[in-house]
């Protein structure tokens, strides 16, 4: 099960970083997966609009049921979810047949540990019209079938993909199936999700960025910078030296769901010690109005300044200290002077009164 999900982990992720700013994209990933103790194949299907997971099926499943994985599909028709649980069974059944049909192209047995799958969708431009559409197979995690949409011919990924190949270009039907509902009906639901779930698709929220310096045990130093807490996922780190890109130089970790809703990532780039300032970092982002560039700010920099500012708001407390110290030295006086007339001038009433009385 661990390289089954690997496998559909690795076709998705290298599908997803294909998106851009401003454009939107529907997949939909289909794996059947055989191994020794299953009586049938399992059969998985995960629907994704953008970087964000919105159905799934599993035969595994007691309830054999397409079942929602985000809040805002929930609000979908009734005829909705039988018409997709319907399509996931009679999916679950045609790729059960095709992986055991694929695996003896390659004379496989039916008793190993095999996978089946499909990755198939379409994305819009930001203002919703078609941009691309694409229809592509894998067989144990290698490239199987891939559909040309411009010529409607196949491209086999290797030699045990050739029958299929050419049964499929000898029947046009299936390349114009394909072209069609990648061009039509693919379009529709996903301006229907992007409807359905814009307050969470079409939601943006810009990076936080930061630069970070590591020293490893050998003196190398490098500098990371990291950017998290932003959606949507794409986004661009770029580390400048003197204003030059260092693609070369760079070291990237793909972009990673943070577990809140939102995405991280980093960009490092090695040097030698005491040329860190030459070195900027860019970041590109939708929720930016602008590029950002941010430096490494030595840690000595933020000492000084933040001593610097301690020193002047000591002295600020000491001479405010100095002032209320002299005049509360000066209203004692005067309290003193004050309380001894007001005694002197009420004893003297008192006096007057009794003299009078």
């Amino acid at each position: 099960m661990e390289m089954y999900m690997l496998s559909l982990l690795l076709l998705g992720v290298l599908s997803l970083r294909d998106t851009w700013a401003g454009s939107h994209s529907l997949k939909y990933f289909y794996a059947a997966m055989s191994q020794p103790g299953l009586a049938k194949p399992r059969f998985i299907a995960v629907t994704y609009v953008d970087d964000q997971q919105v159905l799934s099926f599993d035969s595994d499943r007691e309830s054999q049921s397409t079942e929602p994985r985000t809040p805002w599909i929930e609000q979908e028709i009734p005829d909705y979810w039988e018409r997709e649980t319907r399509i996931s069974r009679e999916a679950t059944q045609r790729y059960r047949m095709c992986l055991q049909k694929v695996s003896s192209y390659y004379n496989h047995s039916e008793g190993g540990v095999h996978t089946y799958q499909r990755l198939s969708g379409c994305e819009v431009f930001s203002n919703r019209s078609f941009s691309r559409g694409f229809v592509q197979y894998a067989y144990d995690g290698m490239d199987y079938l891939a559909l040309d949409t411009e010529t409607l011919s196949w491209i086999a990924g290797n030699a045990g993909a050739l029958n299929n190949k050419r049964k499929w270009e000898a029947d046009q039907r299936i390349a114009k199936y394909w072209k069609g509902y990648m061009e039509e009906e693919c379009v529709y639901w996903l301006q229907r999700y992007l409807e359905n779930g814009k307050e969470t698709l079409l939601r943006i929220d810009p990076p936080s960025v930061r630069v970070t310096r590591h020293t490893s045990s050998d003196g190398e130093v490098t500098l990371r910078c990291r950017a998290q807490s932003f959606y949507p996922a794409e986004i661009s780190l770029t580390w400048l030296m003197d204003g030059e890109e260092q693609l070369q130089e760079t070291e990237l970790i793909e972009t990673r769901p943070a577990g809140d809703g939102t995405f991280q990532k980093w960009a490092a780039v090695g040097m030698l010690s005491g040329s860190e300032q030459k070195y900027t970092c860019r970041v590109r982002h939708e929720g930016l109005p602008e590029p950002l560039f941010l430096k490494w700010e030595p840690q000595s920099s933020v000492i000084g300044l933040s001593a610097g500012i301690i020193t002047a708001l000591l002295l600020a407390a000491v001479i405010v200290g100095v002032v209320i110290w002299r005049r509360n030295t000066s209203d004692g006086k005067r309290g003193r002077y004050t309380t001894t007339a007001s005694t002197d001038s009420a004893q003297g009433s008192d006096v007057s009164l009794t003299a009078k009385g």
